[in-house]
C-alpha cells in the first residue's frame, strides 16, 4: 500500500470524526455529574429503550465519546502485510510453533508479533493477544527471537541507556507464562508497545511520528490500533479460531486491552489486568491514582480536552462502566492484587456493578458476584472479578484465573467448577 494512500485514509477518518466532534460540547459547559452516570442515557438525556438504540445510537456515541474527550481517536484500518522472521516447529519440547512476524500496515513501520499455538489440537484453538513491556525475547529462550533496537524500559532484564540487550532474553518467562497456556490448549500472540509507540511523553516515535499532524491520537489509542493489527493477521491464520480471539494487558497495557475490545467486537473477551485509573477503575473513585495524578505523569496517554477534567471529574460524559459497556454482551474481566490499592481493586468491582444493568438490558447474565470474591476465587460470570494475594504484576496465579475465566465462557471441558 502507497503512503499516499494510506495517508488519504488517516485523513478521511479524521475528518469524518472532526465533523461529529464538532457538535460536542467543551469540556467546561459539560454538566457536573458527581455519580457514575447512567450508561443507558444519551448525552442529550434520551433513555435507551430498545436493543436497537443502543446498538445503532448509544454504542456508536460512546464510542465517539471515550474518542474525543479522554483516549483519542485511533488510527484508521489500514491493510496488513505479514513478513515471517523465524519459525520453531518444535518449541517448548515440542508443543507448539513459535513464529515471529513483522506486520507492516503503514510504509516505512513494521511491528514484531510472538506467536505461539499449540501443536497437539483437534481443530482451531483460541488466542490471547496483546502488547508486552519488554519485548519478545524476554518471554522465551529461543536465541533466533529480534532483539528491538529502539527505545526500552529501564530497570528490565538486560536494558543499560534504555536499549535492549541479550542479557534479557528469557529472563520474563513468568510474565506471559506461555507454556501454561500451551498445555491448556490456547495460542498466545504478544508485541512489545513500544514498537507501535514507545511510552515516552517527550518524543513521538513509532507510528505516531508517520501519523498526520491533525490526527489527535494518544499512545494508548496506538497501541490499541496495535492490537486490531494484530487481529487481522491472526484471522488469516487456518490454526486460529476467529470466534475465540481474548485481548489481554497489564497495568496501562490492560487499559490498551479493554480500549481494544471496546471498539473492536472480534474480540471475543477482554481480560484487562490491574488497569486502574484510566481503565477499569472509576474516573470519579476517590481511592488510589487520580485522573489528575495520571495525567501529569502521562500526559500522552490521553488528549488534551481528558486534561481538562483533572480538577472536575464530575465533568466526565462518561466513566468507565461504559467502556464495559461497550463490550456488551461480551465477557469481561477484571483482575487484581490485594496490595495494589494504586489500581483501586474495590472501585473497580464497583465499575462492574455499573456495567451490569447493560448487560441485563441486553439479555445476558452480568455480573454474577454480590461482593468482591475471596482472594483466589475467580467469579466467572459475564461480567467476571478475581483478586489475589500480592502486589502490581502479572503472574502465573493470573494466567491460571485467564485460563478458567476463558475456558468458562468458550465452554470447554473443566476439571473443577468455577463460581458464576
Amino acid at each position: 500500500m502507497s503512503c499516499v494512500r494510506v495517508l488519504l485514509m488517516f485523513g478521511l477518518f479524521a475528518l469524518c470524526g472532526s465533523r461529529g466532534a464538532a457538535a460536542l460540547p467543551e469540556p467546561k459547559d459539560l454538566p457536573s455529574k458527581p455519580e457514575l452516570p447512567d450508561p443507558l442515557v444519551m448525552l442529550d438525556g434520551t433513555k435507551v429503550t430498545t436493543k436497537e438504540q443502543w446498538n445503532e445510537k448509544r454504542r456508536p456515541e460512546l464510542k465517539q465519546l471515550f474518542q474525543h474527550y479522554m483516549y483519542g481517536t485511533l488510527p484508521a484500518k489500514s491493510e496488513v502485510k505479514a513478513t515471517i522472521l523465524h519459525t520453531d516447529t518444535k518449541a517448548f519440547g515440542g508443543k507448539a510453533t513459535l513464529t515471529e512476524v513483522a506486520l507492516s500496515a503503514i510504509d516505512k513501520h513494521s511491528f514484531r508479533l510472538l506467536v505461539v499455538v499449540p501443536n497437539e489440537r483437534k481443530g482451531k484453538v483460541g488466542c490471547f493477544v496483546g502488547p508486552n513491556f519488554s519485548a519478545n525475547h524476554t518471554l522465551v529462550d529461543d536465541p533466533k527471537i529480534v532483539i528491538p533496537e529502539g527505545w526500552m524500559y529501564p530497570n528490565y532484564p538486560g536494558v543499560k541507556n534504555n536499549k535492549a540487550s541479550e542479557e534479557g532474553r528469557g529472563k520474563l518467562k513468568e510474565v506471559w507464562n506461555l507454556e501454561q497456556s500451551i498445555d491448556r490448549g490456547y495460542a498466545v500472540a504478544t508485541f512489545y508497545n513500544g514498537d507501535i509507540d514507545p511510552d515516552r511523553a517527550d518524543v513521538r516515535g513509532g507510528i505516531r511520528s508517520l501519523l498526520p499532524p491533525t490526527l489527535e491520537t494518544t499512545s494508548i489509542a496506538c497501541w490499541a490500533w496495535g492490537v486490531h493489527r494484530a487481529v487481522d493477521y491472526l484471522l488469516t491464520l487456518p490454526s486460529i479460531d476467529e470466534k475465540k480471539l481474548v485481548a489481554v494487558g497489564h497495568s496501562r497495557l490492560g487499559k490498551t486491552a479493554i480500549l481494544a475490545a471496546a471498539m473492536d467486537e472480534r474480540l471475543a473477551i477482554a481480560i484487562p489486568h490491574q488497569a486502574g485509573c484510566g481503565g477499569t477503575a472509576p474516573s470519579r473513585g476517590k481511592v488510589g491514582e487520580s485522573v489528575k495524578q495520571i495525567n501529569e505523569r502521562f500526559p500522552h496517554w490521553f488528549n488534551a480536552n481528558f486534561k481538562q477534567f483533572s480538577n472536575d471529574t464530575a465533568k466526565i460524559p462518561f466513566d468507565q462502566h461504559s467502556l464495559v459497556a461497550l463490550c456488551a454482551p461480551r465477557p469481561v474481566l477484571f483482575s487484581n492484587a490485594k496490595e495494589d490499592s494504586w489500581a483501586n481493586p474495590d472501585g473497580q468491582f464497583e465499575v462492574l456493578q455499573a456495567a451490569d444493568p447493560v448487560y441485563r438490558f441486553l439479555g445476558v447474565s452480568g455480573l454474577e458476584a454480590k461482593e468482591v470474591p475471596p482472594l483466589g476465587k475467580l467469579s466467572a460470570g459475564k461480567l467476571g472479578y478475581f483478586i489475589r494475594e500480592g502486589k502490581h504484576s502479572m503472574s502465573k496465579v493470573d494466567w491460571q484465573a485467564f485460563l478458567d475465566f476463558a475456558d468458562h465462557h468458550f465452554r470447554r471441558n473443566r476439571e473443577e467448577s468455577i463460581d458464576g
